[in-house]
């Protein structure tokens, strides 16, 4: 159990590490490249879009081929795309390049927790989940020092050192023994699960975080390097706040396992709804970095609780996990493509307030169904794997 979580946790550390290098970047890319704001955040956002198309072919893969072959799957595209990014100086090559690693994570990511969890037992999912979360926060933190690296002394060599990183990653891969494949759920079966009430809201509540993070990654750098941050302050304002990030993201794993997922799931809610509306009022540097590390830090009550819930709400419908970690896949990579994009629109064309004005009223809108719960009669699955 011990060399399958640290194997799963390497990879999708890596596959992190590679997705947060570009955002000490984005303004380089801005500069050279003549990028508008929407365009900088359909190049953040592409990676999730390639994620949002992949995950339930992703899930279809792990089910059907297994989650060895699905995860090299996952290494081969990363590694391809890394190598792609290290030469590529035209817009639309890094867009398909990131495009193609978004694919890849959905591959590594559905099968890689799917494993862990099927190889874990129930009462620590949570823990489970949120530790190799705070894992891959882990490459969230070494991803900014990549990233200025790579403004020193190339891409090139930055870049290729992460597809080594994914060779080898493979390579272990191969050698650790894995289950069968499960029988592959029918399209009806998949199709009941989504229009589910008890998997909708999970579903949701992983896709909201992620539509929050995604406004940050796009609009959170270039409002410090408007302020004068150089892109040296600004992975080390990422790194602070993914570094927390990551503490809080294993801690709340373990306790939504002893006190239910619910709890920091709400604490989180009302966290994110103040943040969103404090994030654009700074004017200063360090304020804005404060401000920037708090958001963040306010996502992870949701992460791993949310996750946790999602799997226990589609293997309690007896869906696979492949499949289970497929939606969440996708709940997150929804987020990311409108918050990315969409908010670098937003943002062309009015104040950056509007775009996290409107993930606040999206947060305080969740918090007041959970609270109210008349519209929205949400519960916990039960421990065992049956469906009313």
């Amino acid at each position: 159990m011990r060399r399958l979580f640290l194997l799963v946790a390497a990879v999708v550390l890596v596959d992190t590490m590679f997705f947060a290098a570009i955002t000490p970047l984005l303004p380089e890319y801005v500069d050279d490249l003549g990028l508008s704001k929407a365009a900088a955040g359909i190049l953040s956002a592409s990676y999730a879009a390639g994620t949002l198309l992949g995950s339930l072919p992703a899930g279809w893969i792990a089910a059907r081929a297994g989650v060895r072959p699905t995860i090299l799957l996952g290494l081969g595209l990363m590694s391809a795309a890394s190598v792609t990014f290290a030469f590529a100086d035209q817009i639309v090559v890094l867009d398909a390049a990131r495009f193609a690693q978004g694919l890849g994570g959905a591959c590594s990511w559905s099968a890689g927790l799917a494993w862990l969890v099927a190889a874990a037992p129930s009462e620590r999912r949570g823990e489970l989940i949120g530790s190799a979360l705070a894992a891959a926060i882990g490459g969230v933190l070494l991803g900014p020092i990549l990233g200025g690296a790579a403004t020193v002394i190339g891409d090139e060599p930055v870049f290729c050192f992460v597809a080594v990183l994914g060779i080898a990653l493979a390579i272990w891969t191969r050698t650790m023994p894995a289950p069968a494949p499960s029988p592959v759920p029918r399209i009806r079966e998949v199709a009941r699960a989504l229009t589910s009430p008890r998997v909708v809201a999970p579903f949701w509540m992983v896709m909201l975080p992620a539509l929050f993070a995604g406004v940050i990654v796009v609009l959170g750098p270039l409002r410090l390097d408007e302020l004068g941050a150089s892109g040296v302050v600004i992975g080390v304002v990422f790194l602070v706040a993914a570094g927390i990030e990551a503490i809080v993201t294993r801690t709340l794993g373990g306790v939504s396992d002893r006190t239910g997922r619910m709890v920091p799931i709400r604490v989180g809610l009302v966290a994110m709804t103040v943040a969103a509306l404090v994030l654009p009022l700074p004017g200063h540097v360090l304020p804005v970095a404060l401000a920037v590390i708090a958001s963040v830090v306010a996502l992870a009550f949701l992460w791993a609780p949310a996750m946790a819930l999602l799997s226990e709400a589609t293997e309690a419908m007896g869906i696979d996990q492949g499949f289970a970690f497929a939606l969440t896949n996708l709940a997150w990579a929804g987020g990311e493509v409108v918050g990315g994009s969409g908010g670098g629109a937003l943002a062309d064309v009015a104040p950056d307030a509007v775009a996290y004005g409107i993930v606040a009223a999206l947060s305080a809108a969740t918090v007041l169904v959970l609270l109210a719960g008349n519209g929205w009669r949400f519960r916990e699955p039960a421990a065992s794997p049956a469906d009313g």
